[in-house]
């Protein structure tokens, strides 16, 4: 949910330094919750790279943050390090992304992102440079409109109303520009499972079935790309952030022949509050 899990996990799925550049002083909000999260990644049952999380949304705003890094047999396929962010609206429970900051490598490639959204596309970006490559797909104006940024896709609305553990939570697709490449998450509904963290969360979680389609942006030779993209069964499970209508990731797996590539919070805490002080996202 570094990214090179982010950014395999997160350009991805789920798919990193970087300040709260898109805080101005004195703004007010209501802050429902603040969730601070951090996962393992393994690759057949090794550790080789772990990603923390903290999320604050409120009535009317919210603050995402995520960083992370990978190492050992993961580097065949999206080794690497990072550090996102992204700040926004909530508007009847749907997180609308306003700002979005990145500095991310994987794939031996450093990504540096700033972008600002307005009604569901992108307004301004500004992004390094990806080296040139002949099988590189050509990205599209139509490519940064209807998207959003892959922090905010990651936190997902309770389809229900409710606290979204149902199958209506899983039947969407999230459309994520990462300010170089356009990819698409298909969710389907799977199953409901019990999970528990180290720390925090333990209950009921939605599992979605996930297709990745790359749309632009990308290389067709990336390895990364293939090994998403090859008929694989990827899941994501899916927990409620209480005192929200948000859903986030406890669980994300990749199956593979030689090992499963597996993110699993360990630890998974919600705060609640009644008020507080955040800024406000422009």
């Amino acid at each position: 949910m570094s990214v090179s899990p982010s950014v395999a996990v997160s350009r991805v799925i789920f798919a990193a330094g970087l300040a709260l550049a898109p805080l101005t002083a004195g703004g007010e909000a209501v802050a429902q919750s603040k969730l601070e999260a951090s996962y393992t990644i393994s690759f057949a049952r090794i550790p080789v790279g772990s990603i923390t999380a903290t999320s604050e949304i409120g009535n009317a705003e919210y603050i995402t943050t995520m960083s992370g890094r990978a190492s050992g047999m993961l580097r065949v396929f999206a080794g690497g390090e990072g550090t996102l962010a992204a700040t926004g609206r909530v508007v009847d429970g749907r997180l609308i992304p306003l700002h979005y900051q990145s500095n991310t490598t994987a794939e031996d490639d450093s990504l540096d992102v700033t972008m600002t959204f307005e009604d569901g596309n992108v307004k301004e970006l500004t992004a390094s440079a990806p080296p040139p490559a002949a099988d590189r797909v050509a990205v599209s104006e139509g490519d940064r409109r209807g998207v959003v940024d892959p922090l905010t896709a990651l936190l997902v609305p309770a389809a229900d109303g409710g606290d979204g553990i149902a199958e209506p939570s899983c039947q969407r697709t999230l459309a994520i520009f990462d300010g170089r490449r356009h990819f698409d998450l298909r969710l389907a509904f799977k199953r409901i499972d019990t999970v528990k963290a180290e720390q925090g969360y333990a209950g009921p979680a939605v599992v979605c079935a996930v297709t990745f389609q790359p749309i632009a942006g990308h290389r067709t030779s990336s390895p990364l790309v293939k090994f998403l993209s090859d008929g694989r069964d990827i899941e994501m499970a899916l927990v409620p952030v209480a005192g929200t209508r948000v859903l986030a990731p406890f669980r994300l797996t990749v199956t593979n022949m030689l090992g499963n590539l597996v993110v699993q919070a360990n630890r998974f805490e919600t705060t609640t509050r009644a008020s507080a002080t955040t800024g406000r996202a422009r």
